[in-house]
């Protein structure tokens, strides 16, 4: 037995069928030029009636409009991306917009190769988090084509457009005033901190001491830094470079070995605050390898309230990033711009909540 295959119905016949010409029927369907309100009803009702669907790659080529938009993620495997990913997707769909998804690894090369392929598939807008906070010449050429681009997490220095991030500086600094308002002085904290366009690592924190150093055009885990060197600035109390576990490579084993050379110091930290999920994850195994309780032996409080946090014992406490919101703002900005593209560019930085749990008390040495 064979299985007839189903025909495809043509535009002429829906015109036909319509009573007006084959291009009256196509700029209708095609959402371009003009036609009264009875053919476009006439149109619309043969075509519903013929189960007629529209050459989507046809009607881009006449309309320069292919109701896609692209995303270029740091990382696709993250949690962060992966709810960022799901705002975008519900704004992007609730207008009828498609989303294609790439990552760049936070590599500038395979994100430059990213961009010429979304280029490549002509879609209609652009949003990115960029794994480079200068330069970015491929940025630059991509707003240059007219289309809008949106900057999620971090914002290239000199690129002028629309931009979502979060306000890390201020939830950095709450997280370390906790502890130092507990009693805490000696508070560690680890970051990926690999290269700071300012110079390194010392220069960074003599600028942050002088008030110097701007958050504007900072990685997420420069800025939480800096959050965190405020709070001991407001607080008066002194920062000590060794308990700074600087992870130059994003892994598990790196912040592990970043962070256990921490409490090998001779006045090891009281508390900690890991700046990311894998930073947790890391700041958990060496507590465990080390027989260090949460929180009688080492406070703790981390940047992303992950799932197991609410679960473990003692519960943890931890930032809320709203990633949600990050991705349905970024969605309607693209979405704002390709309506409106004379607009003057916006930048949205969203509050991220710190949810205060069972993992920080009093040094045990307090009086």
């Amino acid at each position: 037995m064979t299985q007839e295959k189903s025909r495809k119905v043509t535009i002429a016949e829906v015109a036909r069928l319509a009573g007006v010409g084959t291009a009256t029927a196509g700029r209708v369907l095609g959402g371009y030029g003009y036609s009264s309100e009875d053919v476009r009803n006439r149109v619309h009702k043969s075509a519903r009636q013929l189960g007629y669907k529209p050459n989507q790659l046809a009607r881009s080529l006449i309309t320069g409009v292919t109701k896609t938009i692209g995303v270029v993620a740091g990382d696709i495997q993250s949690p962060f991306y992966s709810s960022v990913l799901r705002g975008i997707y519900d704004i992007s769909r609730a207008e009828g917009f498609g989303i294609l998804l790439t990552g760049s690894d936070e590599e500038p090369q395979k994100e430059i190769e990213a961009v010429e392929l979304l280029i490549q598939k002509q879609v209609d807008g652009l949003i990115v988090a960029p794994s480079q906070l200068s330069g970015a010449e491929h940025l630059q050429a991509f707003v240059a084509t007219g289309k809008p681009l949106v900057q999620i997490d971090r914002i290239v220095e000199g690129l002028d457009t629309d931009a979502v991030t979060v306000d890390n500086v201020t939830a950095s600094r709450r997280c370390t005033a906790e502890l130092i308002a507990v009693g805490h002085r000696r508070i560690g904290i680890v970051a990926e901190l690999e290269w700071w366009q300012g110079g390194n690592f010392e220069d960074f924190i003599a600028g942050v001491l002088e008030g110097s150093v701007s958050s504007d055009h900072l990685f997420p885990s420069w800025q939480r830094l800096l959050g965190y060197l405020q709070a001991h600035l407001e607080a008066g109390v002194s920062v000590d470079p060794a308990l700074v576990a600087r992870v130059g490579t994003y892994s598990i084993d790196a912040a592990t070995a970043a962070i256990a050379s921490c409490f090998r110091h001779s006045a090891p930290p009281t508390a900690f605050f890991s700046t990311d999920g894998l930073m947790s994850a890391a700041l958990m195994g060496v507590l465990k390898a080390e027989r260090l309780s949460i929180p009688q032996d080492v406070s703790l409080v981390c940047f992303d309230d992950l799932d197991w946090m609410q679960f473990h014992e003692p519960t943890i406490s931890a930032v809320v990033q709203p990633t949600r919101e990050v991705g349905e703002t970024a969605a309607r900005l693209v979405l704002d711009r390709i309506a409106d593209a004379t607009r003057p560019p916006r930048v949205s930085m969203l509050k991220a909540d710190l949810i205060l749990r069972g993992s920080i008390q009093p040094p045990a040495n307090s009086v």
